[in-house]
C-alpha cells in the first residue's frame, strides 16, 4: 500500500476518533442539561440552594452525632439498667441470654428485636414467594408454554413489578392492619414478579442438548421441564434467589420507616423524636445487617457459579453449602 493510502486511512480514523469524541461531550452535555432543568422542573432550584452554604455547618454538626451512637435500646438488659454507648454492646455480647429474650420479645422499641424483625420480613417474604415466583417464571418462558400463552404469565409478573413494595404494604394494609404481617405479605408480593422473571430470562437462556436428550427416551413433558430444564438452571435458581433476599432485607427496612414495623422503623421514630444519638445507633447495626448480608450472600452465591455446578439437582447444591473445603477454595475445579 502506497504512502498516500496511508495517509488516507490514518486520517479517517482520525475523524472518526474527533467525531467520537465531541460526541462523547455532547452526551455529558445533555446529561447535564437534563439534570440542571429537570431539578428545577421537580420542585427544587438549580446548584446554589442545593449547596446551601449557610446551613453547612448545622449539617455537619448534626451528622457528628451520628457517629456517636447510643446502643441504650440494644437489648431489654441495656433498656431497663440505662447502659448506653458502645459500653451496651459489649455488655450485652457478654451476656448472651438478654440477647436471645430481646429477640424472642419482637419490640420494635429494642435494637435486637427491629433486626430480628427485619430478617423474618425478608426471609419469610421470600420464602412464600418463591413457590409462585417458581410457577410463574417457568410457565413464563417460551421453552414450557408456547407462545403467546406465555405472555398471560408474564404479564401477571409484569403487573406485580409495575407496584413497589411500598405501594404494595398500603393495599395489604385495607386488609391486615399496618405490621410487620402486613410488609410481610407486601414482600412475598414484591418477590413473585421480581424473582419469577429472574427465572423466566435463565430458562431462555438453557442449551438444547440436554432437553433433546430427556425427550428422546420418551420422557413426559413433566420429565423434560424437570430433568431436560430445571436441571440445567437449579444453580442459578438458588443464586438468584438468595440474590433477592439480599435486597427484600433492604425492602423490609424501607417498608418500617413507613410504620410496618422492624429497624426502619426504629431509626423513623428517633428521627422523629430529634434522638440524634440513638437514630445513630440504628443507622450503624442497619448498615452491619446489610453489609453482613451481603457478604454473606455473595459467598454462598459464588459457591453457586453455573460452571461450577451445571446439571445438578437443588438438593446436591444446596448440600454443597456445607462443604467447608467448597468454602476455602480447596476444591479442584474440572
Amino acid at each position: 500500500m502506497s504512502t498516500g493510502g496511508v495517509d488516507a486511512i490514518l486520517s479517517r480514523i482520525e475523524r472518526r476518533l474527533v467525531i467520537r469524541r465531541l460526541l462523547v461531550f455532547a452526551g455529558l452535555g445533555v446529561a447535564a442539561l437534563t439534570a440542571y432543568f429537570g431539578t428545577g422542573f421537580l420542585g427544587g432550584r438549580p446548584v446554589p440552594d442545593i449547596v446551601r452554604f449557610a446551613q453547612f455547618d448545622f449539617f455537619v454538626a448534626e451528622f457528628v452525632k451520628y457517629l456517636a451512637p447510643n446502643f441504650v435500646d440494644f437489648t431489654r438488659l441495656t433498656q431497663q439498667e440505662g447502659i448506653g454507648g458502645w459500653l451496651a454492646v459489649w455488655v450485652s455480647v457478654t451476656n448472651p441470654s438478654t440477647i436471645v429474650e430481646t429477640a424472642l420479645s419482637l419490640r420494635s422499641s429494642l435494637l435486637v428485636s427491629s433486626v430480628v424483625i427485619t430478617l423474618s420480613i425478608g426471609i419469610v417474604g421470600t420464602i412464600l414467594g418463591f413457590p409462585l415466583a417458581l410457577f410463574f417464571g417457568v410457565l413464563g418462558s417460551e421453552r414450557v408454554t408456547p407462545f403467546p400463552f406465555n405472555f398471560l404469565f408474564r404479564g401477571v409478573m409484569s403487573t406485580i413489578r409495575a407496584i413497589p413494595a411500598l405501594v404494595w404494604v398500603f393495599i395489604f394494609a385495607a386488609l391486615v392492619p399496618l405490621s410487620p404481617l402486613t410488609a410481610m405479605l407486601a414482600v412475598a408480593t414484591d418477590t413473585i414478579g421480581n424473582l419469577g422473571r429472574l427465572f423466566t430470562d435463565e430458562l431462555e437462556e438453557i442449551q438444547e442438548g440436554p432437553i433433546e436428550a430427556i425427550r428422546s427416551t420418551g420422557a413426559s413433558r413433566g420429565q423434560v421441564i424437570n430433568f431436560g430444564m430445571l436441571s440445567q438452571v437449579s444453580s442459578s435458581f438458588v443464586a438468584w434467589t438468595l440474590y433477592i433476599l439480599e435486597i427484600n432485607t433492604r425492602i423490609a427496612v424501607s417498608l418500617g420507616v413507613v410504620g410496618a414495623g422492624g429497624l426502619g422503623q426504629y431509626i423513623q421514630t428517633n428521627l422523629n423524636l430529634f434522638n440524634s444519638f440513638r437514630a445513630g445507633a440504628g443507622l450503624i447495626t442497619l448498615l452491619f445487617l446489610v453489609l453482613s448480608i451481603e457478604l454473606l450472600s455473595s459467598r454462598l452465591r459464588a459457591r453457586l457459579r453455573p460452571e461450577e455446578d451445571e446439571g445438578r439437582g437443588v438438593v446436591d447444591v444446596l448440600r454443597d453449602l456445607a462443604d467447608p473445603d467448597r468454602w476455602l477454595g480447596r476444591v479442584e475445579r474440572s
